[in-house]
Parts: structure tokens; C-alpha cells; sequence
């Protein structure tokens, strides 16, 4: 187990609670996976992009106009971090599950040529403190649910390892879990093929479960997620149940399969197939949106209903550069992390507004409880990072705008080498863990970190070294070991 994390989870009965659960709203944390800050027509930068001239995004497009959009929103490099900072409001350098989860007791990194990796929980997140090389902590869905929601998971999962019990989101706090397992993308999209990846030889924990009711249809697996999370909330609505929707998208996840409701115009209009392919996925992504914006209206509760959409990282290095960002998913830099976000809290966000606060994935768990009207504090086993966004729903700048956040992949995956990342107000700093390079960027002057300033800047980057090397050291941050000499890499500024 992850050093540095209480016991979860005892005696939540004591909860206190401020309104009763007829009282509260209902909230859905709408979470995409793989999706570029720009891979929308909702322009996330100070001008619209070729790729928001390309996508088709009109839902995203109308939560905008109703709601807040967020312009620096962060998430992690990599998936499974991010969906464990989001249900326990830990930041990655404290949880410790800094990449991507499926086998137990097997990570996906390769060796690196100088430095050995830590011994991270590789197992991913846990309810149980017992079993090996995991977290544990107390979830917000746990939460919600001893406070009286109906608690839904719908869709991708990716919290814990095959044969654990993290694998399966019944075991964290929700009451329903359709669709959600130890695999972080699907065998297929298709019905046709029973969502799973028999067809392109993969093995069978890529296979989505729980869909077997669409097995030989012809529907897309984000049309299938969508159709059963209505028929959740159709049930949460008829037994008078506050409910918390987790809808977390397995697409634009891997593999890149034709959503041929919308695939033929993309061609139409010039792209190419593999182009066409992810601008079809993105659609089907926003069709569900609709959907579910649609049926709350159906069903009397959208005034009630508060809607919070995020993706868990940046675009894979196979998609579109989302210029004028530099990277992608994996990478510290902006493409990697930088994600587009977007909030609905009805009668209190102002329509149409723009919010340039930096605000973390950490920040879901505290939000939603908030949001809830949940008294949580003194009430968690862990050390919650993340920081309530209500206030910023309510009025923009309310969120000290230079509280530093934290990114750390002391991980060797894909190419990508170990790092550590630190963002205070418009600095943005990076630390190479086997160079021990430091990278400085002024990202309200430099969004695509071009001009690296930290030669120019030795005082403000030896500053913002000491902070992240503080930060880490507080949450208890794994760092490799220098194998030639057998010692931990430093903490930047050290």
C-alpha cells in the first residue's frame, strides 16, 4: 500500500447532513476520455481553431452558452490518475497511482537506461487497505450515497486492477455500475461485435461488459452507455432519489472505430478517414450529452440537475496536434494536461461565461460534495488536495488564482520519461527526473512553451523548484532511484 494513506472508509454513517435528500440536486460529472482541449467547436482558446472549425460539438456548445466554460482546466497525463483524483480529491503525487492500471501485480512500464522506477501501486485504487501495492481512501460516491443519492456509474471504470476490488465500481460506493470493469477502453465500439475485441485479437478483459442486451445490434457503444444511464435516472426520478451520474465515456478511447451516424460528412467535407473516424466518435460523445440534457427536461428535473463536463487527460500523439498547445497525452506539457471543462449549476451560473481560473481534476470531489450540500470535512480518511469549485460556479475568481498545482509521472511509458510539474499563476515549471533539467514557461505570454525561460529566469526557477520540491516531499511523492549510485532522484530543489 501507497505510504501516507489512512484506513478508509469507517463509521460514514455519522455523516453530517446540511439538507435532506429530497432537498438536493441531482449531478452529473460527465467525463470523456482522450479529449483534446481543442477536439471540440467550442473554442477553449482566446480564438477559434482549425480543429473547433472541424469538430461539431453543438451540445458542448449549448452547455457553454447556458453554463461556465472553463479556459485552464487540468487533468493528469494519463487516465487512471486522473479518475482517482476524482473520486478521492487526492492529487497524484499523494494517491500514487501514476499510470494506467489492468493486470494485477503488472504495471506497463518499461525500463528506463538509468534510473530504477519506485514501487508505485501499480494495483491502483482499493477499498480494502489489504490488498498489495494499492490506495485506499474514502470516495465520493461513498459519500453521496450515506447522504441519501442514488449513486450510478455508467461507462468506463479504470480504478483498480483485474482481480482486485477496485476493478468493480460496486465496490467503491456505487449503487449501479453498468459497463464499468478493470479495462480502460473497449474491445469495440459495435454492437455488431458484442463490444468486444475478439475482432482485432485482443484479449478478453477489453471486452465491455454488462451491454449483453446490445450484443448483435447495430449500435454504437456511446448510443448504448447513454440509453442505460437514462433508464438509471428514469428509475432515480420514479423512487424520488436524489442521483449522482458518473457518465464516463469510454470514447474517443482507442480503438478509433466509425461511429457511421455522423462518419460520411466528415468525409464529405474533405477530412480523411482517420480523421473522419475520431471527428464521428467526438459527435457521438456530444449527441450524448444531448441525450441526457433532453431527458432531464423530459423528465421535469433540469432545473434541478447540475452538469459538469471534463476529459481525464490530453489527445494521444495519434490525433491532431491541439495547436497552439505543445504535446499530448503522456506528455507534461499543456497538450498533455490542459482539458477542456465546462459547468451548468442552474439559476446560479451566469449564462455564457468564460472562467481562466486553473482549476484540477482533484477539485470534482470537493465540488460535488458542495454541490450536494455535504459537511465532509473531518469526515474522510485522506488529505483532500483539491478545492471547491462552487464559488467559482457562483462568481469567477474566487479560487486564489496562483494556488500551484501539481503533476507527477515518476513512470517510463511510451516514450515518455519521469517528471514532476508544478503550475503557480502563469509560471509553469517541469522537472526532468533523470536529467534533473528544469524547464520554465510563461504561459499567459508562451501558451505553446516555446521560450523556455529558465536560464533567463534562475531566481524564479530555483523559487518555483523549492515549492514543487516542497509540495511532492508534503504528499509523500515517489521518486526512482538513481541506479548507478543507488539513490532517490532529488526533489527538485533540493
Amino acid at each position: 500500500m501507497h505510504s501516507g494513506i489512512l484506513i478508509p472508509l469507517l463509521c460514514l454513517f455519522s455523516l453530517t447532513k446540511t439538507a435532506t435528500a429530497a432537498d438536493r440536486p441531482n449531478i452529473i460529472f460527465f467525463l470523456v476520455d482522450d479529449m483534446g482541449w481543442q477536439e471540440t467547436s467550442v473554442p477553449f482558446h482566446t480564438q477559434a481553431t482549425e480543429l473547433n472549425r472541424r469538430y461539431r460539438t453543438p451540445n458542448m456548445e449549448k452547455l457553454a452558452a447556458d453554463g461556465v466554460k472553463f479556459t485552464q482546466a487540468y487533468a493528469s497525463a494519463v487516465c487512471s490518475p486522473s479518475r482517482i483524483s476524482a473520486l478521492t480529491g487526492m492529487n497524484v503525487a499523494r494517491h500514487g497511482v501514476t499510470n494506467w492500471t489492468l493486470q494485477r501485480d503488472k504495471g506497463p512500464d518499461g525500463k528506463h537506461p538509468t534510473l530504477t522506477l519506485p514501487e508505485w501501486p501499480l494495483n491502483g485504487f482499493s477499498p480494502s487497505p489489504n490488498v498489495q501495492r494499492t490506495v485506499s481512501a474514502t470516495t465520493l460516491p461513498q459519500l453521496l450515497r450515506t447522504a441519501g443519492y442514488r449513486t450510478i456509474h455508467v461507462g468506463k471504470a479504470h480504478f483498480g486492477a483485474m482481480h482486485t476490488p477496485g476493478e468493480n465500481p460496486l465496490s467503491l460506493g456505487f449503487d449501479i455500475n453498468i459497463a464499468g470493469h478493470a479495462a480502460g477502453g473497449p474491445g469495440s465500439y459495435s454492437g455488431d461485435k458484442n463490444f468486444s475485441g475478439k475482432w482485432r485479437g485482443a484479449e478478453k478483459h477489453w471486452d465491455v461488459p454488462g451491454l449483453e442486451a446490445y450484443h448483435g445490434k447495430d449500435v454504437y457503444l456511446t448510443e448504448a452507455l447513454t440509453l442505460e444511464a437514462i433508464k438509471a435516472v428514469e428509475q432515480s426520478v420514479g423512487d424520488r432519489k436524489p442521483f449522482y451520474l458518473y457518465m464516463s465515456h469510454y470514447a474517443v478511447h482507442a480503438p478509433w472505430e466509425k461511429d457511421m451516424r455522423f462518419y460520411q460528412k466528415y468525409i464529405d467535407q474533405g477530412l480523411k478517414p482517420a480523421e473522419a473516424t475520431l471527428a464521428s466518435m467526438i459527435e457521438g460523445m456530444d449527441k450524448s450529452l444531448g441525450d441526457l440534457r433532453a431527458a432531464l427536461k423530459r423528465l421535469g428535473i433540469a432545473d434541478n440537475t447540475i452538469i459538469v463536463f471534463l476529459s481525464d487527460n490530453g489527445s494521444p500523439s495519434q490525433c491532431p496536434p491541439n495547436l497552439p498547445l505543445r504535446g499530448h497525452k503522456l506528455n507534461p506539457y499543456e497538450g498533455g494536461v490542459r482539458v477542456p471543462m465546462l459547468a451548468y449549476w442552474p439559476g446560479v451560473t451566469a449564462a455564457s461565461t468564460t472562467n481562466d481560473t486553473p482549476v484540477v481534476i482533484d477539485d470534482i470531489f470537493p465540488t460535488v460534495l458542495d454541490l450536494a450540500g455535504i459537511d465532509w470535512k473531518g469526515k474522510v480518511t485522506q488529505s483532500v488536495d483539491g478545492a471547491s469549485l462552487a464559488p467559482e460556479f457562483r462568481q469567477p475568481g474566487s479560487i486564489t488564482p496562483g494556488r500551484p498545482l501539481v503533476w507527477h509521472f515518476p513512470n517510463n511509458y511510451s516514450g515518455q520519461d519521469p517528471f514532476s510539474a508544478l503550475r503557480s499563476g502563469p509560471w509553469k515549471l517541469i522537472y526532468h527526473h533523470a536529467s534533473r533539467k528544469l524547464e520554465l514557461y510563461n504561459l499567459d505570454a508562451d501558451i505553446s512553451e516555446n521560450n523556455d525561460l529558465a536560464a533567463s529566469e534562475p531566481a524564479r526557477t530555483a523559487l518555483l523548484a523549492k515549492l514543487l520540491g516542497k509540495l511532492l516531499r508534503e504528499r509523500g511523492a515517489l521518486m526512482p532511484t538513481v541506479i548507478k549510485t543507488g539513490q532517490p532522484v532529488p526533489y527538485p530543489g533540493s
